[in-house]
């Protein structure tokens, strides 16, 4: 028999409890950054309509849609269209200062880009919650 590490027999999310696929399955990179450009798709859009396209107009749709749409449907519109949400990782209610935070960290991008073993950005450790399959 032989030895094999740990982590090729372990998938993300595994030590919080979530299954390897299928609902509540943590959301697998592809599908985030699709979403991601859904997101910023519909600010630029409608920072071109609103503003004939400003950089920081567009940051400030993007961060109030994101902040929006995770206080009231727990996920962005690309989240919530390519069927992931974001959740605490405690469960429950994802509360009222989560989505503000966790928004402001992602428009700073480099808290986003750095991932954990359980592909988690640091903005949503830092918060407290995963980004999952519906």
């Amino acid at each position: 028999m032989v030895n094999t590490p740990a982590s090729s027999s372990t998938w993300p999310g595994q030590r919080f409890g979530l299954p390897e696929s299928g609902p509540r399955s943590i959301g697998r990179p592809a599908r985030r950054f699709l979403a991601l450009a859904i997101d910023w798709g519909a600010a630029v859009l409608i920072s071109v309509v609103f503003f004939s396209y400003d950089a920081w107009a567009t940051l400030a749709i993007f961060a109030v849609a994101q902040a929006v749409f995770l206080l009231t449907a727990n996920g962005s519109i690309g989240h919530l269209l390519l069927g992931m949400r974001v959740v605490p990782i405690t469960g429950g209610y994802l509360g009222l200062w989560r989505p503000f935070v966790r928004t402001i960290l992602l428009c700073l991008v480099i808290p986003a880009v750095i991932w954990d073993r359980d592909q988690r950005g640091m903005h949503d450790r830092l918060v407290g919650t995963v980004l999952v399959r519906r």
